[in-house]
This record gives C-alpha cells, sequence and structure tokens, in this order.
C-alpha cells in the first residue's frame, strides 16, 4: 500500500536520453541502468584496417624477395680502397663480426677488377686502374658506405647468381711502401682484404 501511494504522489521523472544510450530497467528496483550501445562501425574499420596491414607487409616481403638478385656497389682505384683510406678496413671487419655474431649470412665482398664494370662505361673511364669494389645485395648499406668513403662511385646491376655478380678479372696488386709512417696507428698489412673477396677469389689467392 505504501508503494502504491508513493508511485501515486511522486511520479517518475521524465528523462532525454541520447539515441546511442540502451536503457535498462532492474528487474526489483526502479533505478535506471545505462550502457553505450555497441560501435560495430568501428569494429569493422579496425578489422579492415589490420587485414589491409597484414596484406601490406607481405607484399614488402615479395619486393624484398624479387630483388634479391639485385647488387649494389661503390667502387674505386685498388689504392684507395685497400691501401690510403684509413679506417676501411676497420669497417669491413666490424661488420663481418656482427654477421657473425648475429648468424647471419655474408652479404657483402670485396671484389679486384670485377667484370661487371663492363656494363659501366661512364664509371670505367672515370677509374685508376687495377678498381676495387665493395659489392652488397644490401643498397641501404652501400649508400652509408658510399657517404662514408667519399672519392668512390655508386651504382648497382642485376645478375642470376652470385658467381656472375662477383666474377673479376686477374691481376697483381702492388703497393708502394711509404717512407714515413707518421700515423699513430700501425699500416694495413697487404692482403688484409682477402677474407672478403669471393670464394672462387680466395681459392685462387691459394
Amino acid at each position: 500500500m505504501m508503494s502504491s501511494l508513493m508511485k501515486s504522489l511522486w511520479p517518475p521523472a521524465v528523462l532525454n536520453v541520447p539515441s546511442n544510450i540502451t536503457q535498462l530497467h532492474h528487474p526489483t528496483h526502479y533505478y535506471d541502468y545505462y550502457l553505450p550501445k555497441l560501435n560495430t562501425t568501428s569494429i569493422t574499420l579496425r578489422t579492415t584496417s589490420s587485414v589491409r596491414t597484414a596484406v601490406d607487409s607481405s607484399e614488402t616481403v615479395k619486393e624484398e624477395t624479387d630483388s634479391n638478385k639485385k647488387y649494389h656497389f661503390v667502387v674505386a682505384n685498388a689504392k684507395f680502397m685497400l691501401d690510403d683510406e684509413e679506417h676501411f678496413q676497420e669497417q669491413l671487419f666490424e661488420r663481418a663480426r656482427l654477421f657473425k655474431e648475429r648468424n647471419m649470412e655474408q652479404d657483402f665482398w670485396l671484389v679486384i677488377e670485377p667484370k661487371f664494370l663492363d656494363k659501366f662505361p661512364d664509371i670505367t673511364k672515370r677509374l685508376k686502374r687495377p678498381a676495387v669494389a665493395l659489392v652488397s645485395t644490401n643498397g641501404t648499406w652501400i649508400k652509408f658506405m658510399k657517404l662514408r668513403l667519399d672519392r668512390v662511385l655508386e651504382e648497382s646491376f642485376e645478375a642470376e647468381s652470385v658467381e656472375e655478380a662477383l666474377a673479376s678479372n686477374p691481376v697483381n696488386l702492388e703497393f708502394e711502401k711509404p717512407e714515413k709512417w707518421v700515423a699513430p696507428y700501425p699500416k694495413y698489412e697487404f692482403g688484409w682484404w682477402e677474407s672478403f673477396l669471393p670464394p672462387t677469389a680466395q681459392k685462387q689467392q691459394v
């Protein structure tokens, strides 16, 4: 009876409920609970975006796979690359150490008098001979080495095999020893570059 009397004296308040609110009534009380509607449009868009990202990633991997036969290089005369440039040796040994620690396959080599230079007459006419090229399948690193070494020429080419890409012409290297070595560090040992030659060239050295 008391409940009926209160209902008659205290009419329920009228609320303006937003359209995106779902009203739920408690089964035993006169309280109103409001919960936001589920935004299915947002879920659909996010799912679509995730699928699109996955597709883009696979395309990137495919592009990298397709470009595996492309080789990038910087080239200069042999004396500059192997005898004059002070930090070149350290950079190559440091990179080789990094690859070994990470169990990565070597993707860079030194090629003495590379045969692929015949494809680049604009480069060969600017080179003193014999020439030495630093070749890699990693174009980004070669661009870095171009900036680091400065006085080198940069290009790229495609080959059907590593053997074809790293083929070289036989040549004997001879560098004159300086009369006086004034640097605080020792002079490069002749032949330090042999461990960076392609496997076939290393066999020829032996």
